[in-house]
């Protein structure tokens, strides 16, 4: 059985300026959904306005699948419903969810952590969580719930009794973060990276860096950021570090002896990585799970964070071979025949250049088996701006140094890539995900190493489904490797 997660008092009180009716308070709630099909007995069902529909069409369908409670609009006609339904009236819904999520963070002793960057904010997420886990009760967001929806959500799903926070806060504006971060007011603070990720909704990229800075105005007094000291914008995070007199660590990847924490040794392998960090004085060996030298990074930075929270180095060092890649962020799958597999590496969600970048790296460091070959499977990256057409071609040098056999494209921009290719690793060129899928189909043979990636609007994903489904015997039966 769940934990009780609200008292109906506590959400009462909490939403007490919000409420146009008040329902009694003899009620309790395990935890809070916005779709009927993650809602399970004994949640909050969130009636949120969305661009295709309206949750008040699946209040009804909520309670029939045992909601404790909804939140509903003032103007919702509870018609139909059963007497003894607890309904939670307000006039803006979304409004009312950021109030139960300030209550929740307002209740909690949990050290909060938040997270933001252009690559990687979600696998240093889950891997965060997971490292301080080994340490006491730690509640994270599910997958990429970061934004002014999924930030909220996740907060208010903060039990009270945590001990550790772990909230991931995504932008695609200047002014998104500071709004989110004022809600999370994080203990500790954590930029990934700095790249070109949603440049086009931006004048410079030291303005997309003070975007993302944004998630250090929010930081408790005291608190800390985690800095990554290979970038470029460094300068930029740090001077708003400063400006918040927040105590400030840095991490390098590429052992700059300046950085607070670093890669001492690192030995790249093609499904793991095996690193000696200095942490401070400190030296930590660890194995991560998964393949890349920007796990190795995103791992200092978890580390990194993990010491100023004052949880356990050594157990949490311990829990990064446990971690072999997301659904999306790396997932490796064996497909096909025993004696000759296929195998994927699922890299669909999202994309920009320094995440394409390392995406063909990690394939890269994959070997040959056989007649196997790498190929890679690339979709448009979206949001680029006016040097979207120069950034795709670039990427040619990536497949040449990464050595990758063949690179089948698909979308309007990626054809400057196909375009840009040596002969040697030239694939077909299509516009249509549905048709790379049968080309990657007919191309495939034994042995072969296949990476697929793009941003979400490519639908890369579903050449990943797709792929799945043709070489397994039942739909999505798969090993994961």
């Amino acid at each position: 059985m769940r934990e009780v997660l609200w008292h109906g008092k506590d959400v009462l009180a909490a939403l007490q300026a919000h409420l146009t009716a008040s329902p009694g308070e003899d009620w309790q709630a395990q935890g809070l959904a916005i779709d009927t099909r993650d809602l399970l007995a004994g949640d909050i069902f969130v009636a949120l306005q969305g661009e295709k529909a309206h949750g008040h069409d699946y209040v009804a369908q909520a309670f029939k699948d045992g909601a404790a409670a909804a939140l509903v609009g003032a103007d919702f006609d509870a018609a139909g419903l059963k007497e003894d339904a607890v309904l939670l009236p307000v006039v803006d819904v979304l409004a009312a969810l950021e109030t139960l999520a300030r209550a929740a963070r307002k209740r909690t002793a949990a050290q909060i952590i938040a997270i933001t960057g252009s690559v990687g904010k979600t696998g240093t997420k889950a891997s965060l969580a997971d490292a301080l886990a080994k340490s006491g009760k730690t509640h994270a967001a599910e997958r990429s719930f970061n934004n002014h929806i999924g930030v909220p959500l996740s907060l208010a799903r903060l039990p009270e009794d945590a001990e550790y926070g772990v909230f991931e806060l995504g932008m695609n504006h200047a002014g998104e973060i500071a709004a989110l971060v004022d809600m999370v007011r994080p203990h500790c603070a954590i930029i990934t990276t700095i790249a070109a990720a949603h440049i086009e909704n931006f004048a410079s990229m030291e303005a997309l860096a003070a975007a993302k800075a944004e998630i250090l105005s929010g930081v408790e007094s005291g608190g800390s950021a985690v800095l990554p000291f290979d970038n470029a914008y460094l300068d930029v995070l740090r001077k708003e570090a400063e400006a918040q007199a927040l105590n400030i660590v840095s991490f390098s990847a590429e052992g700059h002896e300046a950085a607070d924490n670093r890669i001492n040794r690192v030995k790249l392998h093609a499904t793991c990585s095996c690193v000696t960090a200095l942490m401070g004085a400190q030296a930590v060996t660890y194995k991560i799970g998964a393949p890349g030298i920007h796990l190795v990074a995103n791992s200092l930075a978890v580390l990194s964070a993990v010491q100023l929270v004052g949880a356990d180095l050594a157990l949490a060092a311990l829990s990064l071979a446990e971690h072999d890649g997301l659904a999306g962020r790396g997932a490796r799958y064996r497909l096909g025949a025993d004696d000759a597999p296929i195998t994927l590496i699922d890299e669909s969600y999202n994309a920009n250049p320094t995440s394409m970048a390392a995406a063909l790296e990690t394939l890269g460091l994959t070997p040959r088996k056989g007649r196997g070959r790498r190929i890679a499977v690339l979709g448009d990256m979206a949001e680029l701006g006016d040097d979207a057409q120069q950034l795709h071609a670039a990427l040619a040098d990536k497949t040449e140094s990464a050595d990758i056999d063949l690179v089948i494209t698909c979308g309007t921009l990626m054809e400057h890539l196909h375009n840009a290719l040596p002969a040697g690793r030239i694939g077909a060129h299509t516009d249509s995900h549905a048709a790379a899928l049968n080309i990657l189909q007919n191309e495939l043979q034994d042995d072969d190493v296949v990476m697929i990636k793009g941003s979400n609007a490519s639908r890369m994903g579903l050449v990943v489904e797709g792929l799945i489904d043709l070489l397994t015997d039942t739909s999505k039966q798969k090993e994961v490797l």
